[in-house]
């Protein structure tokens, strides 16, 4: 039952997210999309990179979880489109098999903070940081 009302709630976001109207990247540091509802969001590096929608994206699992750290200040150097419906971000940690939707740029903007509470939460519960390990 759970998994069908998350299909139905994916689906209902999917049918309901408005039209991309721009797209810029201000590369290192974010990227900036707006929607033809107003909805205007500016997104940093780290998010989109600790957000990846591609399957390996340097995850480690710690206790059954999927956690990308230390990213703090992991940079964009590139965005190549794909088709009209998305774009394919190469980040400076070499990470560039994400592809992302226009879909899924509304809905990482439109849940930024609670996404981001999220992540930092469950940095904390493992003991791991936004800041890149030390090189030795």
């Amino acid at each position: 039952m759970a998994f069908l009302r998350r299909v139905v709630r994916s689906f209902q976001t999917t049918a309901e997210t408005p039209r991309l109207t721009r797209f810029s990247l201000r590369a290192p540091k974010s990227v900036e999309v707006e929607f033809s509802n107003g909805s205007e969001y500016n997104l940093s590096a780290e998010y989109l990179r600790i957000y990846s929608p591609a399957v390996n994206s340097k995850i480690r699992s710690i206790e059954g979880e999927k956690v990308i750290y230390g990213r703090r200040h992991v940079g964009i150097m590139s965005a190549e489109p794909i088709g009209n419906y998305g774009v394919r971000l190469l980040f400076d940690d070499l990470h560039k098999t994400g592809i992302y939707t226009w879909d899924y740029f509304y809905h990482l903007g439109s849940n930024k903070f609670t996404l981001m509470r999220s992540y930092i939460k469950t940095l904390k519960k493992h003991g791991l940081s936004r800041e890149p390990s030390r090189r030795k």
